[in-house]
């Protein structure tokens, strides 16, 4: 048997936090794959040296100008795999590839603005738009029983206590019904298993992400959990026979001198 740990990451910003940040905790935890969101720069732009100083030979990068834009990293091989169209705008969102034999899936959703009503705002009318993609793509893929891995910042808090208040957030973008209920749906006809909440209670408050604006965010804790792990049927039993063990979500990591707003959550795999 061997071991696979899968980390993801919404970094904002790879270049500015590949060193100070993502290095430390590439040396305590030691994932062999990191899966990163919001990379925040074009291909070429990619620091890959400080991730060779890592441990990091294997890279699948698909940056853009600007915002946006995902990236692998990786010990072991990567196979690229072509992309969806999940993305309407044609911006950076997604990529596939395969590494020891799983298929395995970086996703960075959009955050959809702070109006959640589609008539009138666009980007929430996109984020719905990507979500309803990404559901009809894993129905269609859920009979093939493949050995699958789904991980990112999909910016949606599923369940009660997946935020600090269900009922105050309610009416705000990431908990509202249609994005909790879709993201739900799109789990169910894919066949997938939210690894957090298979080893973790649902009445137990799981967060991955706490906002700038928190001048202490341990003591306001007023966190969500947008950054998941899914893994199809054929990979259940390696992703649970460990238990909580194998799934982290790194909390302190929000505590380090400038951080991400997001933490990485790692998943060891008993392949």
């Amino acid at each position: 048997m061997t071991e696979l740990t899968i980390a993801t990451w919404n970094v904002n910003s790879v270049r500015l936090r590949a060193e100070p940040l993502i290095a430390p905790f590439v040396k305590q935890v030691r994932p062999d794959v990191l899966c990163l969101q919001e990379i925040k720069c074009r291909n070429e732009e990619f620091p890959a040296r400080a991730f060779r100083e890592m441990g990091y030979e294997h890279f699948h990068v698909r940056g853009m100008k600007g915002m946006h834009g995902v990236a692998i990293a990786s010990r072991h091989p990567l196979e690229d795999l072509s992309d969806e169209d999940f993305c309407r705008s044609g911006e950076a969102r997604h990529q596939r590839v395969r590494v020891k034999g799983v298929e395995l899936h970086n996703f960075y959703v959009p955050a959809g603005g702070d109006e959640p009503d589609p008539e009138i705002n666009p980007r929430f009318a996109h984020k719905l738009d990507f979500l309803e993609r990404m559901t009809r793509y894993f129905e269609n893929r859920a009979k093939e029983d493949a050995p699958m891995v789904i991980v990112g910042d999909f910016n949606i808090a599923p369940h009660e206590h997946d935020v600090w208040s269900h009922k105050q957030l309610l009416k705000v973008v990431s908990h509202t019904p249609v994005e909790t209920e879709g993201l739900i749906a799109m789990r169910e006809v894919g066949n997938f298993l939210d690894v957090a909440r298979e080893l973790v209670p649902e009445d137990e408050k799981l967060y991955t992400w706490w906002s700038y604006r928190s001048r202490d965010y341990r003591e306001s804790n007023r966190g969500r959990r947008l950054d998941h792990i899914w893994v199809s049927p054929a990979l259940k039993d390696a992703a649970l026979s460990k238990g909580r063990d194998a799934f982290t979500i790194w909390e302190d990591e929000r505590g380090r001198d400038k951080p991400s707003d997001h933490v990485p959550v790692t998943l060891t795999l008993s392949l």
